[in-house]
């Protein structure tokens, strides 16, 4: 095989380039080459290039000057073309085509602008969302035990769980570091001197403050130690104290059981699921007040209290969790509603609550992800009117890119120019962007509920708003960049290029996809609201109106009855006045232990069992459809019950009334039905429930205000009634109504959320719809005046400029129903109480549409119908 020949060393090219004139250098490099490859093919490799080093310094050493190079002058010298220098002059054309086309630059900056404000605020709710807990530094080690239950073949899920759980956890479970028991967020009644406010506060094992990491600014973290000792937060602290030291004070719960302030730890962020938690008290202390908590403290069946527990490092919390599930089955006496416990973690909680089956659930983590999906449609959309601008305005283009490519300009320094140009109205849009946003934050956090703000001296916020910007500039100039710079010199020079029919028909893609995203956000939002609207306006079974509901902190007031109920009575404000254990806005107090004629052996439904007094239903207006109420005429009624219509049909009483049935071994008669009243989650059936009298158990004082009564004069003489009984406790009252329009927060939020979405993306297609307009009528400004001049009338124009708008709304229109029907159809499936979706709806949405697609193409159309011919044809 022949050896292939070898190369001279090139470092010695580089010297005689740097020595020898361009005439020069490649008749000696010739003369070169051919001796080195005699002396390879003589004596070798090492030989030649030895003799190649020697020649070349020969030939350096006796250059004659005429073959020497000869320097450039200093003022002939150019300096190169840097990527700063070409950046420079690219911003700089940039700048003039925006100053050039004002009315268009203007609408480009405006709609990347609304889009780009608008992912921001998502941007900044959807982080809030995912971050939530996130204060608290072992979060992602934190967990609550649950409880999967069967009541009657039904799954249930509850937080609340057995007091021994804790215990039980904590000594045989290796991976366990800590946990806690801790009551439930409640209102209490703290008095400071002849100070008295209601704060929420909780109460919890000692362990609870380490275990989620409050900053403590004073005191001892380990206080709770000490049953008679209570953390305050500061806002508590300014609350009571001003500027005065709080520590060692002493303060007074629900005015019979003093504690002493031993801790402050900082406010919690609202993103945090204790964020309203104003104090925390110890656990034995609670247990020591409250009789029902001393029982729970060792009963397994009881089921009213919290449970955390703090995992080590590394511990798998699925694992944990199967180890936990049948306690309570593996001990004596086991339930019938076969309790299966589990953890769910802290980083969880919020946006995962919903649970579908053991330890496995879903929640608000649907709408963070619709949202942040809706996001991006958005910045598309606004994405979408810069696209279809600059391509529409192509032609105007066409002679600077021939000129420019004529003259050598290769195509990614034509790329290069107009993404530069894209990038430039990216930034200023983004200087917009901040405006808007940060003028719609305070209207952004009262929707949301939240009070979110822009980080501005956050390193990444900065870092990650001009990724954000760049990455918009390029997604937006994309399209348009790429075919700008694929004319050709020779046709646009001739005068012969014409814009393409592809570019048309992408225009008109953009456009559709802009209305399809537009008119799906329109359907949603409507649908949503008439979801919400649908379940508001569900008859709840009694009637809230004028229904005001006080909760009692004392216990003086339970021991006054009659005589408060008589004095209220006697002001002439107030129709009636009953008591109950618990709010009526919520179900409280349900029990298996129920059982009855006829009941099917080893089934355990769970009921909801109330506990009120005489005149209730008189107060609330409730409706009873078979039977009497209760009546002080009949000693008896203390043994008696009354059941909802749910109840009587579980139960299978032909004819309910007398029918006896033992709750928790005592029995009692069936006096009355009454219609299904709404107390629990209104988007659910009515569960089974029954009442039943007793003065002991009572929280809540009900009050009706007359019809004919003034509001503001009925409370000023209900809170004078109420402070003689009680003269230190505060008036904490609340409107029945009010409270029960709480339990539409979370779908009212959401609806709210959707609205202000859709209407930000109907406003940019809008914008972008109205550029493109107003693009086309100039363009086409001198057939229109052909068309006059030949006879066209203002209708005929108009029609002319407005058909093939009408026609791509409607068939974005096509695209979008069973688009936007499918996914409400799904989102419509969470809730048992539902609507069916209307098809009305679907055709007034389409109207909408090309009501607002006429009316914004109209305002440019009419404008070029309107215009004097002679001006549009001077120039021919």
């Amino acid at each position: 095989m022949t050896k292939k020949p070898t190369k001279p060393p090139q470092w010695l090219h580089f010297l005689l380039r740097k020595r020898l004139n361009e005439d020069a250098l490649e008749e000696v490099l010739g003369d070169l080459h051919e001796l080195y490859t005699r002396w390879e093919s003589e004596s070798g490799v090492f030989i030649a290039k030895l003799r190649y080093l020697f020649q070349v310094l020969f030939y350096l050493r006796a250059l004659p000057d005429g073959l020497k190079k000869k320097p450039v002058p200093e003022h002939f010298k150019s300096k190169p073309i840097t990527y700063t220098a070409m950046f420079n002059s690219s911003i700089k054309i940039a700048w003039r085509q925006l100053m050039r086309s004002k009315g268009y630059a203007a609408i480009n900056i405006g709609g990347l602008a609304v889009g780009m404000a608008v992912v921001l605020m998502i941007g900044i709710w959807v982080w809030d969302e995912l971050s939530f807990d996130s204060y608290h530094k072992k979060h992602d080690r934190l967990a609550q035990a649950w409880q999967m239950v069967n009541f009657d073949g039904n799954n249930s899920f509850y937080n609340s769980v057995p007091v021994p759980l804790a215990e039980e956890i904590r000594s045989k479970y290796a991976d366990i570091e800590s946990s806690c028991v801790s009551t439930y967020a409640k209102d209490f009644m703290i008095g400071y001197n002849d100070k008295k406010l209601m704060q929420t506060g909780i109460f919890a094992e000692a362990s609870f403050p380490e275990m989620f990491s409050l900053q403590l600014v004073q005191g001892n973290i380990n206080s709770l130690t000490d049953m008679q000792s209570v953390l305050l937060s500061e806002s508590s602290v300014k609350a009571f104290f001003g500027n005065e030291p709080a520590l060692g004070k002493m303060l007074r719960i629900n005015d019979k059981t003093d504690v002493k302030v031993s801790g402050i730890y900082k406010d919690l962020p609202s993103n945090s699921s204790f964020s309203k938690t104003g104090f925390i008290g110890a656990w034995a202390l609670y247990v020591q007040m409250d009789s029902y908590a001393k029982t729970a403290a060792s009963e397994w069946d009881e089921n009213s209290f919290q449970v955390f527990a703090l995992l080590k490092e590394g511990s798998d919390m699925n694992q944990l969790s199967q180890k936990i599930r049948d306690t309570r089955m593996r001990l004596e006496n086991p339930p019938a509603y076969k309790p299966a416990f589990f953890f769910h973690p802290m980083n969880k909680w919020h946006l995962y609550s919903d649970f579908s089956g053991w330890a496995k659930s879903t929640g608000m983590i649907k709408m963070v992800r619709v949202f942040a999906i809706a996001g991006v449609f958005i910045l598309l959309l606004a994405c979408i009117n810069f696209m279809n601008l600059s391509t529409a305005r192509s032609e105007k283009r066409a002679r600077e890119v021939g000129i420019r490519k004529t003259l050598g300009s290769q195509k990614f320094q034509l790329l290069y120019q107009f993404f530069s140009e894209s990038i430039l109205i990216a930034f200023l849009s983004l200087l917009l962007c901040l405006l808007l946003a940060q003028l719609a934050l305070p209207f952004f956090n009262s929707v949301t509920g939240k009070e979110m703000f822009l980080p501005w001296s956050s390193w990444i916020f900065w870092l990650t708003l001009i990724l954000f910007t760049f990455v918009t500039g390029i997604l937006a100039g994309s399209y348009p960049a790429l075919y700008l710079s694929s004319f050709r010199p020779v046709k646009v020079l001739k005068g012969t290029f014409k814009t393409g029919s592809g570019n048309v028909f992408s225009r008109k893609i953009l456009v559709v996809f802009q209305f399809t995203v537009s008119v799906a956000l329109i359907i949603g939002t409507l649908i949503m609201g008439m979801q919400i609207n649908y379940v508001k306006n569900r008859p709840t079974g009694y009637q809230q109106d004028r229904l005001l509901e006080i909760t009692m902190h004392s216990s003086k007031l339970r021991k006054s009855y009659d005589a408060l109920r008589a004095d209220f009575l006697k002001t002439g404000f107030v129709y009636d006045m009953a008591e109950s254990e618990g709010s009526i806005t919520s179900d409280f107090g349900g029990s298996t232990a129920i059982s009855w004629k006829g009941k099917a052996t080893g089934t355990s439904p769970l009921i909801m069992a109330s506990t009120i007094t005489h005149d209730f239903g008189n107060t609330v207006g409730w409706n009873i459809t078979n039977g009497r109420d209760f009546s002080r005429q009949y000693v008896a009624d203390s043994n008696s019950v009354i059941l909802n219509e749910e109840a009587a049909k579980l139960m299978g009483f032909k004819q309910p009334i007398d029918e006896l049935i033992t709750i928790s071994g005592k029995e009692f008669r069936v006096i009355g039905v009454i219609a299904n009243i709404i107390k629990g989650d209104p988007f659910r059936p009515v569960p089974p429930s029954l009442f039943t009298l007793n003065y002991k158990r009572t929280t809540q004082v009900l009050l009706r205000i007359r019809n004919e009564a003034a509001t503001s004069q009925a409370l000023s003489a209900i809170e004078k009634i109420f402070h003689q009984y009680s003269l230190s406790e505060p008036f904490d009252f609340k409107f029945v109504d009010d409270k029960y329009a709480t339990k539409f927060a979370t779908e009212v939020r959401i609806g709210k959320l959707a609205a202000f979405f859709a209407s930000f993306a109907i406003l940019i297609s809008l914008l972008g719809l109205f550029g493109l307009a107003s693009f086309m009528a100039a363009k086409r400004t001198k057939e229109i005046g052909i068309r006059k001049v030949l006879g066209a009338n203002m209708l005929q124009v108009w029609s002319l400029l407005s058909k093939e708008f009408i026609i791509l709304s409607c068939i974005a229109f096509i695209l979008a129903t069973p688009v936007a029907y499918y996914f409400m159809n799904n989102w419509l499936a969470n809730y048992e109480y539902r609507i069916s979706m209307p098809a009305w709806i679907f055709i007034a949405v389409a109207g909408v549409t090309v009501t607002f697609t006429l009316v914004t193409v109209s305002i440019q159309a009419i404008k070029a119908a309107m215009m004097n011919p002679v001006r549009s044809m001077r120039n021919e």
